[in-house]
């Protein structure tokens, strides 16, 4: 990682943002936050990834997880998303942020024509359950201080849903933190 941020032990829940370069609405229809969501899932199943609190947004997502190679993980989720966004911005012609994500890619990063993600996921390690609830609850605001919901449960794309009412989020949390 390029980032003064590091996941400093695979052990422990650490809170983590990433962010599309720029700041780009990528995330403006189902089909892209699905690409999420199931590489989520996939993790979860696959890669022992697990999820605490989460919120998807229109150029961004927050993560509270852990994972035995947390490392690992968060950078297969990103390598894999960036491919299948950049498949389905292709497949639904939408050259005019293909053409942002191509502009916007730093001159090193040579595997690729594009760039999704920002560098870094800015890890945070939870040391304490306070630390853990002002985290989530951050998290689950996100898009009621964004204004396009009135209560953190209403965004589909949050796991407020699995923390304020007795219906489940569309991604399964763990609830049980572990302090």
């Amino acid at each position: 990682m390029r980032d003064r941020y590091k996941i400093l032990t695979d052990e422990g829940i650490y809170f983590l943002t990433s962010t599309i370069v720029e700041w780009l609405p990528v995330f403006t229809k189902r089909r892209y936050f699905e690409i999420i969501i199931d590489s989520l899932n996939y993790c979860m199943k696959y890669k022992n990834l697990e999820l605490y609190a989460y919120v998807i947004l229109d150029n961004h997502l927050h993560l509270v997880a852990a994972a035995e190679n947390l490392r690992s993980v968060v950078a297969s989720f990103r390598k894999f998303t960036s491919k299948a966004i950049i498949k389905q911005l292709e497949l639904d012609q939408m050259t005019w942020l293909l053409n942002q994500l191509k502009f916007y890619k730093k001159a090193y990063k040579t595997e690729s024509r594009y760039q999704v993600w920002q560098e870094g996921m800015h890890p945070k390690y939870m040391q304490s359950p306070d630390m853990m609830r002002q985290k989530i609850e951050y998290i689950h605001r996100n898009p009621v201080e964004r204004g396009y919901v009135q209560q953190p449960e209403h965004w589909v794309y949050s796991s407020a849903r699995n923390y304020f009412t007795e219906d489940e989020s569309i991604i399964y949390v763990e609830r049980d933190w572990g302090f």
